[in-house]
């Protein structure tokens, strides 16, 4: 009888410690094995900084959504659970269906505000088990409000090879739920923002062509404009510097500039052409020629690591040009007809930079070549072509007419061309073995660095990819759209951000957005065609083994305990 005493308040006095310990020190298990349940340490440094409460509408609600959101929904509760954890500020969530109103103008109402707010929606098309096909329209996004700002989310990662509703999409954006709230979180607590400069002076794209990209990246950067006008030390105070499509030579002066900020760590994005095409005259005279021209880069950027060439780059996967053509009627029409000169770019996803985004449009795209030898470099391929292509040295003749002429894949034997090149590590200078007294005659020579910090450089090989239209009145179109298809390719958009968060030290967000998940996929023509034996074990079988498990303690039981 003592014993069972003393063994029963050992066990309460274990229960009491175990509950004690677990309520000084937080604990969590995850059993998965990719860890998928997990925050990573750079999101919960974020929530444990926050110091306001979040709120977040989810506009992912509704008795008739697609199968594929509802498992989507179910994720962004989960995870949004899991943030609220680390939190010492509330963070609560509320499910809202933009479609339930039966009036009309209600819903285009709600519509209209989604869309102003930046959430795009999406018709899905799914089928029913009766072979009928069921259309909804989604608004998969999200809207996080914190200390009376508000900011949109889109999560769904629409892979334009598969259906809005197919699996493969839903399990990406489920993958990249930790990005997306992280991300919008680290937005919309962001006080003080890093500077990051656009270069002028070298006949770069101007304010209005790069307007959008400006105000996009304005939600991270501060984001200036200026000349270097061969000051010395002009640059140091920017994280990041982004060369946009010069058209004239870089003097030595700020060459050295540029140079001598990477040398102290600076980041630059260089996106550069080889080659002149004057559009305009091939839309009035249906020919023109594309020429070499110099930006006076090219010695800095072979000693870096990379080289652009000058030729251009024909891609048999690329998009449209308009051409007059005389209609049924004897009237001109604008007609599409395929134009290899203006590539598009589908990522392989192989870096964080380009994994996942969607189509990027190009314009009299170059090709890049890595060089030199220096082992302290490393070099990654961010945006290839496709395989068939055709490089075509300058000068070259282009003519309008022929969009008209079918070329065979034959012709189209370039291979696989490299368009951005990732260059990290610690660069020798460009005037390592330089006297630069004959450009700053007051500039002490020991002063020179001549190998730089740990540091990066991105270089792209056409100009265009950053660029938005303007409108004849001023108005800018979205960066990536082609005024042609009338299309907006949002890689254009994806990869410019990305390559400037990257350069920009956001290595614990973009350590996220390169997290992989382990999708087990469903054969769902198995599951069709084994429905019912699926059904019997998951419902009749659970309940056959209790009910044997009840009938066998019973027995056991009765012959125990019957004399």
């Amino acid at each position: 009888m003592k014993n069972k005493l003393v063994k029963t308040i050992l066990i309460y006095i274990g229960i009491i410690a175990v509950g004690w310990i677990l309520s000084v020190k937080f604990t969590r298990f995850d059993l998965t094995s990719e860890k998928r349940f997990t925050l990573s340490d750079y999101t919960k440094k974020i929530l444990e900084n926050l110091n306001d409460d979040i709120y977040i509408k989810i506009y992912l609600a509704g008795d008739d959504l697609p199968s594929g959101f509802i498992k989507l929904k179910t994720a962004l509760e989960e995870i949004i659970d899991e943030f609220a954890v680390y939190s010492d500020f509330s963070i609560e969530y509320e499910f809202i269906n933009p479609t339930e109103s039966d009036d009309k103008e209600d819903r285009f109402k709600m519509y209209k505000s989604l869309l102003e707010q930046g959430l795009t929606p999406i018709e899905t098309h799914e089928e029913t088990e009766e072979g009928k096909t069921s259309q909804k329209m989604v608004f998969p996004g999200i809207i996080v409000t914190f200390k009376g700002k508000e900011l949109g989310v889109n999560i769904l990662k629409n892979d334009r090879h598969f259906a809005p509703e197919s699996e493969q999409n839903i399990n990406n954006s489920i993958q990249a739920l930790e990005y997306e709230l992280t991300n919008a979180i680290q937005k919309i607590n962001k006080n003080k923002k890093p500077q990051i400069a656009f270069i002028e002076g070298h006949g770069e794209l101007n304010e209005y062509q790069v307007m959008d990209i400006s105000r996009i990246l304005s939600e991270y950067y501060m984001v200036q404009r200026g000349k270097i006008g061969g000051k010395i030390g002009i640059l140091d105070n920017f994280e990041a510097i982004i060369i946009a499509k010069p058209r004239k030579e870089f003097s030595e002066k700020d060459k050295f500039v540029i140079d001598q900020y990477i040398m102290n760590g600076g980041k630059a994005l260089f996106l550069l052409e080889s080659t002149d095409v004057r559009l305009d005259s091939l839309y009035i005279n249906s020919e023109t020629y594309a020429l070499q021209t110099s930006n006076n880069l090219e010695d800095q950027l072979f000693r870096y690591g990379a080289r652009v060439n000058a030729e251009l780059l024909l891609d048999k996967q690329c998009s449209s040009i308009g051409v007059a053509v005389e209609g049924t009627d004897g009237q001109p029409r604008i007609e599409l007809f395929p134009w290899l000169y203006f590539p598009v770019i589908v990522s392989d996803n192989t870096h964080v930079i380009s994994k996942y985004i969607d189509f990027i449009h190009t314009e009299f795209v170059g090709t890049i070549d890595t060089v030199g030898e220096n082992t302290n470099v490393k070099k990654t391929i961010l945006l290839k072509s496709s395989k068939y292509t055709k490089k075509a040295p300058v000068p070259i003749h282009i003519e309008l007419q022929s969009v008209e002429k079918d070329i065979d894949n034959k012709q189209l034997v370039g291979g696989v061309q490299n368009i951005a090149v990732l260059l990290e590590g610690k660069f020798t200078s460009n005037f390592k073995n330089q006297s630069v007294n004959k450009y700053f005659p007051k500039f002490p020579q020991d002063s020179l660095k001549k190998e730089s910090k740990e540091t990066k450089i991105i270089v792209v090989a056409d100009g265009d990819i950053i660029k938005n239209e303007v409108s004849s009145k001023g108005k800018p179109s979205p960066i990536g759209f082609d005024k042609f298809s009338k299309q907006t390719f949002e890689g254009n958009k994806e990869f410019i951000l990305n390559a400037v968060n990257y350069l920009c030290k956001d290595a614990g967000l973009m350590t996220i957005r390169s997290r992989e998940l382990k999708m087990r996929l469903l054969d769902m023509d198995k599951v069709k065609e084994n429905k019912f034996t699926i059904q019997m074990i998951n419902i009749v079988l659970p309940v056959v083994f209790i009910v044997l498990f009840g009938i066998i303690i019973f027995y056991i039981r009765k012959r125990k305990y019957t004399k």
